[in-house]
């Protein structure tokens, strides 16, 4: 039996993560946080104090670097060489450091066969920037979620600060704009719509309706049962 494989992409605060993760749980998916990988590396990068953080510098991490995803009470948990650092890599600060390093095409060819042999063993939902022109490009589903700057800026403001992490709304829509013009610039696998994904805009949509629409779009398309 193949197995469904739904791909979310879409720009940081767009809510990608809480709604896969929640369309998942509801369909019995597996979920898959591509960006958490990203943020792992930029964490083990940014704990090397390089000066420069130069592609040679990232690169030379890597063979230090284990990265595993555990599934507890059906939430993903991120492992550094063992050490749970499922929070530490959402700062702000960790943020920018995977949007540099994701540039680095030996950092995605790292993560590339981790990412399809989960896809490969298991129905998931998986989220992230380039999954369905990529790292999935024969996923059954396909979808770019997105909103308004403002309304990413001021949802992602807010998640920060229910985990007590300091920052300010302008700060944060100042450093999810950089983010989005790397993401979107950049040569290699940059940020884009797959032609063939569903496009759903979020920034009218409350987190149920958002949830709820992501679930329908599953649901029409792999003839999913309740």
């Amino acid at each position: 039996m193949n197995q469904i494989a739904v791909a979310i992409d879409g720009p940081s605060g767009a809510g990608k993560s809480t709604i896969a993760k929640t369309a998942a749980k509801t369909l019995g998916f597996i979920y898959v946080d591509t960006g958490a990988l990203y943020r792992t590396i930029g964490l083990a990068v940014f704990r090397k104090n390089f000066d420069a953080l130069t592609p040679d510098e990232v690169i030379s991490v890597l063979p230090e670097i284990s990265i595993k995803l555990k599934y507890i009470d059906g939430a993903q948990r991120v492992y550094l060489n063992d050490e749970d650092v499922s929070e530490l890599i959402r700062t702000p600060e960790i943020s920018l450091f995977a949007s540099r390093v994701s540039v680095i095409p030996e950092v995605r060819e790292f993560l590339l066969d981790m990412q399809r042999d989960i896809a490969n063993k298991n129905n998931v939902i998986m989220d992230g920037r380039d999954i369905g022109t990529v790292i999935l490009p024969n996923a059954k589903v396909k979808i770019f979620l997105t909103a308004s700057d403002e309304k990413r800026a001021e949802r992602r403001y807010l998640e920060l600060c229910g985990k007590g992490i300091e920052t300010t709304p302008q700060e944060v829509l100042n450093d999810m704009r950089k983010r989005d013009e790397k993401d979107s610039s950049r040569s290699l696998a940059p940020l884009k719509k797959a032609d063939d994904a569903i496009l759903l805009d979020t920034s009218e949509l409350d987190l149920q309706q958002s949830i709820n629409a992501v679930i329908n779009i599953i649901k029409n398309a792999t003839n999913a049962e309740d």
